[in-house]
C-alpha cells in the first residue's frame, strides 16, 4: 500500500475510538508478544542473515528487552492512563484539576539498523501502550529483519492499527511527507535533522534517538579488571555498532599502561584468540559502514588489533593509542569495533575538552571516588549513563533513555515510553455555586490591591 492510503485507513481507525480501550491496548500487546514468541526462530534466522549474530546475543540485546517492554506496559498501562489530580489555586475556587494522558493518534516510528528488532519494536510497545494507531519504517540496511517484521505484523494486525512498510530513501520520504501526530526516529544525526525539519512543516512533535561520542573515564583507584571487562564487552557488543558503547577512553597517565594490558587480556577472554570465529562477535552491517571504519583505523597508532576482511565485513576488535582530541577517529561518532584511547593528568582540562564537543548521549565513568563521580555527572551534560558500568543502565526500565542536544530529544522505555507517546491534557472542574467578582470590572485599587494579596 501506498503511504497516503494507510494513513487514511489509520486515521479512521483511530477516530472509531478504539485504541482508547485499555483492554483493546492490552488485547493486542499480548498478541504482539505470542506472534513474536511463536515466531522466534525466524526472528534468528533473519537477524544471523544480516549480522551473523547467535541466538544467544539476539535474545539478550534484542528480544529480551522486547518481551520486558511488553510485559510491563500490559501490567502498568491501566495506572499509567488514569487522569491524574492535581491541586487547584485559589484564583479557581471552587474547581477541582485533571491532567489526561491521551493518545497523540496517528504515529510513526522508523527504526535503526544496528539493533533492528529492540529499535524498533520497543517504540511500537510504547505507541500502542499509550493507545495510537501506528506505521513502523525499519532500516532497510537490515533488509533480513525488515522483512520479518513486515510479514509477522502485516499478517497478523488489522493495517488500520499497526503496519509495517518497507523501502528505503524514496519510501521514507514520501511517508515524512505526510502529516503525522507524532514521529519516532532512531538513527544517525544526520538523519534526525532531515526528520525534524520535515515535522516541522506539519508542526508534529518528533522524538529523535540520536548517537554522540560517547566518552568514558577512568581513574587509578577504578577495578581494573573489571572496569576493563565491563568496558570491552560494551564496546564490542554488536561489534561496536551500538549507540550507547564507548567511543573513546579517557583514563588517567599513572594507569595507562596498566589498563591497556588489562584490556587486551579481557578481548581474549571475552572474544577468544580468534574473534573472527567467535559466536560473540558479530559483522559489519555492509561495505560501507567497513570502508569507512577501515579509514579510522591509523596503522601507526593501533595498539592491539588492526584486522579486516572486507569480504567477511570483519574488523577485529582495535585500540589505538596516542590520540588526541584533533585525530580523525575523534571527528565522528565511530560505530564500530575501533577503540581510540586517550590519557590525561589534568581534570579539569579533559572535562573541559569534553564539554567542547556535541553532548554525548551517553557517559562512563570508573572510579570509587564519590568526589570524582560527582564532578563529573555535575559538569557534563550527556543523555544517560553509568557509574562503574556501560550500557547496562538503558536496561533499567525505570529510568528514561534519550539523549540531549545532537544526540536526541526526548526519552523512551517503559513509563517514559508511553508519556512520550502521550498527549498530557488538562481539565478544570469548575463549581457554579460561587464566582469570584475579581475576574469583572469595575477594576478599582482596591479589588487590585486584594487580586496582588491573593496571587503573590
Amino acid at each position: 500500500m501506498e503511504a497516503k492510503e494507510i494513513i487514511n485507513l489509520q486515521k479512521d481507525y483511530f477516530q472509531s475510538n478504539k485504541t482508547k480501550s485499555i483492554r483493546f491496548r492490552i488485547d493486542e500487546l499480548k498478541k504482539f508478544r505470542k506472534i513474536l514468541k511463536d515466531n522466534e526462530s525466524l526472528l534468528y534466522e533473519a537477524i544471523d542473515k544480516d549480522f551473523g549474530k547467535s541466538v544467544y546475543e539476539t535474545y539478550e540485546t534484542e528480544l529480551s528487552l522486547i518481551y520486558h517492554e511488553i510485559n510491563t506496559a500490559i501490567q502498568k498501562v491501566k495506572s499509567w492512563s488514569k487522569p491524574r489530580r492535581v491541586g487547584t489555586n485559589l484564583a479557581n475556587f471552587p474547581g477541582k484539576s485533571r491532567i489526561y494522558p491521551e493518545p497523540y493518534g496517528n504515529t510513526l516510528v522508523i527504526g535503526a539498523w544496528n539493533y533492528p528488532y529492540q529499535l524498533t519494536l520497543v517504540p511500537v510497545v510504547s505507541a500502542i501502550a499509550a493507545g495510537n494507531t501506528v506505521i513502523v519504517k525499519p532500516s532497510e540496511l537490515a533488509s533480513n529483519t525488515s522483512e520479518v517484521m513486515r510479514k509477522l505484523i502485516n499478517e497478523n494486525f488489522d493495517p488500520g492499527f499497526l503496519y509495517v512498510k518497507e523501502g528505503g530513501v524514496a519510501e521514507t520520504t514520501d511517508l515524512l511527507n505526510q502529516k503525522f501526530d507524532k514521529i519516532f526516529f532512531t538513527g544517525s544525526t544526520t538523519v534526525g535533522r532531515i526528520v525534524y525539519q520535515a515535522a516541522a512543516k506539519n508542526l508534529t512533535p518528533v522524538t529523535l534517538e540520536l548517537g554522540g561520542k560517547s566518552p568514558t573515564f577512568v581513574f587509578p583507584d577504578c577495578n581494573l579488571k573489571t572496569t576493563a571487562k565491563r568496558i570491552v564487552w560494551g564496546k564490542f557488543l554488536n561489534g561496536g555498532q551500538t549507540c550507547v558503547a564507548p567511543d573513546y577512553i579517557l583514563v588517567h597517565s599513572d594507569i595507562k599502561e596498566k589498563f591497556l594490558v588489562e584490556f587486551k587480556n579481557q578481548i581474549v577472554k571475552i572474544l577468544g584468540e580468534n574473534p573472527k570465529g567467535s559466536e560473540a562477535y558479530v559483522r559489519i552491517i555492509n561495505k560501507a559502514n567497513f570502508n569507512r571504519l577501515v579509514n579510522l583505523i591509523d596503522k601507526d597508532k593501533i595498539f592491539y588489533g588492526g584486522e579486516t576482511d572486507e569480504e567477511k565485513l570483519y574488523i577485529s576488535p582495535t585500540i589505538l593509542t596516542n590520540v588526541s582530541f584533533d585525530s580523525k577517529v575523534m571527528e565522528d561518532e565511530i560505530f564500530g569495533p575501533v577503540l581510540p584511547i586517550i590519557e590525561f593528568d589534568n581534570l579539569d582540562a579533559i572535562i573541559q575538552k569534553v564539554k567542547e564537543r556535541p553532548k554525548p548521549l551517553s557517559l562512563y565513568v570508573f572510579t570509587k571516588n564519590d568526589n570524582l563521580k560527582k564532578k563529573i555527572i555535575d559538569e557534563i551534560s550527556f543523555g544517560g549513563g553509568c557509574v562503574n558500568d556501560t550500557i547496562m543502565h538503558l536496561t533499567n526500565p525505570k529510568l528514561p533513555f534519550g539523549g540531549v542536544g545532537f544526540s536526541g530529544t526526548g526519552n523512551y522505555h517503559a513509563k517514559a515510553g508511553f508519556f512520550a507517546f502521550s498527549h498530557m491534557k488538562s481539565v478544570l472542574y469548575k463549581g457554579t455555586w460561587f464566582e469570584p467578582f475579581l475576574k469583572y470590572r469595575p477594576y478599582t485599587q482596591l479589588n487590585l490591591k486584594i487580586l496582588k494579596w491573593i496571587i503573590e
